[in-house]
């Protein structure tokens, strides 16, 4: 075994007194390095998304990486959470003999999946010589891969004791001596080896080496998450160790930090600062301005549970800034509720877009299921250019956000979207132990848009765009929506970020888990460089009534108000939209039209009409001197909602009109009166119960009826021609006698509320 061979190798030597290594420090101050003879190397099989951001830290702090086993078929095994590695040393070992011999050439060895660089080459050389060793390596306050090894490592007074070894830097000829004592595998353990070099005392004296104590050059995150603190500097960012106050030069997400360093590298050391924001979010952008068409999107929509503005939801799809000749459809409905909607956008629009597949609850597909089948669509298709996931509770405001996700040219993105007033968003900023949400110390600046920028995240759900060649490559493997017991977009995101575990082809035995691919590591991000849009809640959506939108006033108030409030009410307080027909008889618009239909609806769906009966056995005393053929808003269960809707919406205007009163907002009568010529065209003079009313059109004039109308007795001024949606508000008692004039033909609808009795 390779623990074996490695005793036989290194522990042969004797073993002599261990003594306290020399502290990094000196008040010596011997002449700076020159950067020129400094060599960096790393080892990256792959150019992952970790790799690539390792490059862009480096190339912004003006290091040169020279960088080996590049495009190597990677048989070092799962070095994050298992042995391995050797394959790193193995490639050192051979390109080093061109270096053996420059005495004065310092080299720098690190990884590069799970690395940033946080200082420049200058910092790091000048730290490395007043360490006053020949080699250095990175140190952590945890023992890996062998505990056994533990009490051989030398004691320090403070600092980190044991050694890592993604991170080594020192003379050429010391660190040729090192690499070229492996004789092993390349799925033997790094690690292990460079521990056991270390360990003995007479290669520790010999080749005078030392490990980074107290984290100056090296930070390794495992273990010490919790040091490890943001600084903000006017142009940089820096990783301060609070433990030791030190500033580290290379941090290391080493084992199951990888998501610490992923947060810590949107800021280090140039991503982004409170001077300048976002530094590197216009890099690599595709400008698709100057493409001659636009690539091919594969859109695919989710509406698996019930959920409220649907129809308002697929007229946003339709509305996206992108050619529909594009654009396929993957549209999957799995509620029944939703079957008229989603039945009549793929009948008005099936022949509008590329092509259209649509899977309705018949299929009786899992969500899981349901979201693979429709990113398979891209996958397998080589002219899908993206894939474009959207749950039907995403409100898209921006119709530019399609664009907008690709010309960020990220594998995977989303677009921000919180809930309305309040921090729940779709993305998370950390994870917690057990891989559910935590807050990271800058989520609610990024949901309130303090920070504005392109940030890497742990989590994403509800709407994300992935790049159709990151499908076929790294996420070629089909099923990434389903993972033990974790929902689908939790599976989706932990396969995506987190390494792909398969054994060798047919073979069973336990060496073969070592015989691993390279880490995916595909980097998810959330942008809120533009405002996109919101969420909408589905708790507590109540599919029972016709029109169940109506009732969202509560759970869903923007949305609700976006459909059911009339364009041009806010004009009434901005543009003093209100007009007076009659004496203190005040007149603006409230309702939309589609408001006006769904509530009418809704009563015609109720359909026991009052009849205009004196006996009313639903009012205090059971009797009603001047009756109406009407249904109360109690009767459909819409009074909590009716009476958020007078304090919401006609309490303002209330203020606005009657300068110094102060509605409370209540009504005890609220109700829909239908006339018709048949049964109730007209309704006798009489004052209200009420401090004032209100009395908002259902429906239009001379389309909808004829006649009609209120006339107002003590000021002989009649209002003939009501506007759906606009209501009328006039004093209730004493000086506003009013008759409501005769329906001629057809059915005239309004609603009406008796304020302040």
């Amino acid at each position: 075994m390779a623990m074996e061979r490695l005793k036989l190798l290194f522990f042969s030597v004797p073993i002599l007194l261990l003594v306290t290594p020399v502290h990094l420090t000196s008040n010596m101050e011997p002449m700076s390095l020159p950067t020129d003879k400094l060599l960096v190397f790393t080892v990256a099989t792959q150019e992952t998304d970790g790799f690539l951001r390792f490059m862009q830290t480096a190339k912004a702090l003006n290091y040169t990486v020279k960088v080996i086993g590049k495009g190597e078929e990677w048989k070092g095994g799962e070095v994050s959470n298992s042995i391995g590695g050797g394959q790193k040393i193995r490639l050192l070992k051979e390109i080093m003999p061109s270096y053996a011999d420059q005495e004065d050439l310092i080299v720098l060895v690190v990884d590069s999946y799970d690395v940033i660089f946080a200082g420049g080459p200058e910092e790091l050389l000048k730290k490395f010589q007043q360490a006053n060793h020949k080699v250095v390596f990175s140190a952590e306050s945890l023992i890996w891969p062998d505990k056994r090894l533990a009490d051989k490592y030398p004691s320090v007074r403070s600092g980190k004791r044991f050694l890592n070894s993604g991170g080594i830097i020192g003379y050429a000829p010391y660190i040729s001596q090192i690499v070229q004592q492996w004789e092993l595998q390349d799925n033997d353990d790094d690690q292990l080896f460079y521990s056991k070099i270390y360990l003995d005392p007479l290669q520790r004296e010999h080749l005078n080496m030392t490990l980074d104590h107290k984290c100056q050059i090296f930070q390794n995150l495992n273990g010490a998450v919790d040091e490890v603190l943001l600084k903000f500097g006017t142009e940089r960012v820096r990783a301060r160790n609070s433990l030791y106050d030190t500033l580290p030069v290379i941090i290391h997400g080493n084992r199951n930090t990888k998501i610490h360093l992923n947060f810590l590298a949107n800021y280090i050391p140039n991503a982004w600062n409170f001077k300048s924001g976002c530094g590197i979010c216009d890099n690599d952008l595709f400008d698709l301005s100057k493409v001659k068409e636009y690539p091919t999107v594969t859109i695919g929509i989710f509406i698996e549970q019930a959920t409220p503005f649907v129809p308002e939801f697929f007229q946003r799809l339709l509305n996206l800034d992108y050619t529909k000749e594009k654009i396929n459809i993957f549209l999957h409905n799995n509620e029944v509720y939703h079957e008229k909607h989603t039945q009549r956008f793929w009948e008005q629009n099936r022949n509008a877009f590329k092509s259209f597949k649509f899977v309705g609850p018949e299929e009786n597909l899992s969500q899981g299921e349901a979201r693979n089948m429709g990113m398979d669509l891209c996958r397998q298709d080589e002219s899908c250019d993206y894939y474009f996931s959207i749950d039907a509770d995403v409100v898209l405001t921006n119709p530019k956000t399609l664009k907008s996700l690709i010309e960020q040219n990220r594998k995977i993105i989303g677009p921000l979207v919180t809930r309305h007033g309040k921090l729940w968003s779709n993305f998370w900023g950390a994870l917690s132990l057990d891989g559910y949400y935590a807050r990271s110390e800058d989520y609610i600046d990024i949901v309130q848009g303090k920070r504005v920028g392109v940030w890497n995240i742990p989590y994403m759900a509800h709407v994300y765009l992935i790049k159709g060649e990151t499908l076929r490559s790294e996420l070629k493997e089909r099923n990434y929506f389903v993972l033990e017991k974790l929902d689908p977009d939790m599976a989706l995101c932990r396969n995506v970020r987190d390494l792909t575990i398969q054994r060798e082809k047919d073979s069973p035995s336990p060496e073969s888990f070592h015989m691993l691919r390279p880490p995916k590591g595909v980097f998810m991000y959330i942008t809120n460089r533009e405002e996109f849009g919101r969420l909408i809640s589905t708790a507590n959506y109540n599919t029972s009534h016709l029109n169940s939108d109506l009732w969202q006033i509560f759970e869903n108030p923007t949305d609700w108000k976006e459909k059911y409030i009339h364009l041009n009410y806010t004009k009434i307080f901005t543009e003093n939209l209100t007009e007076q027909p009659c004496p203190d008889v005040f007149w603006f618009p409230v309702f939309s039209e589609v408001a006006c239909d769904e509530l009418v609806e809704e009563m015609e769906n109720y359909g026991i009409w009052s009849g205009g009966k004196y006996i009313d056995k639903r009012i205090s005393g059971g009797y009603e001197n001047v009756p109406t053929d009407d249904i109360h808003m109690t009767q459909i269960n819409y009074e909590k909602e009716w009476l958020h809707f007078i304090r919401e919406f006609i309490s303002p205007v209330t203020l606005k009109v009657f300068a110094g009163y102060y509605t409370k907002g209540f009504a005890m009568l609220n109700f829909v009166v239908k006339y018709t010529p048949e049964r109730q065209p007209s309704l006798r003079p009489h004052h209200d119960t009420s401090t004032f009313t209100i009395n908002i059109a259902l429906n239009s004039k001379g389309r909808d009826f004829q006649g009609g109308g209120c006339r107002f007795h003590r000021y002989n001024c009649s209002v003939e021609s009501p506007r759906k949606g606009w209501s009328f508000m006039h004093p209730g008692r004493l000086t506003h006698l009013h008759e409501g004039l005769p329906t001629t033909n057809g059915t005239r609808y309004i609603a009406v509320s008796f304020i302040d009795p």
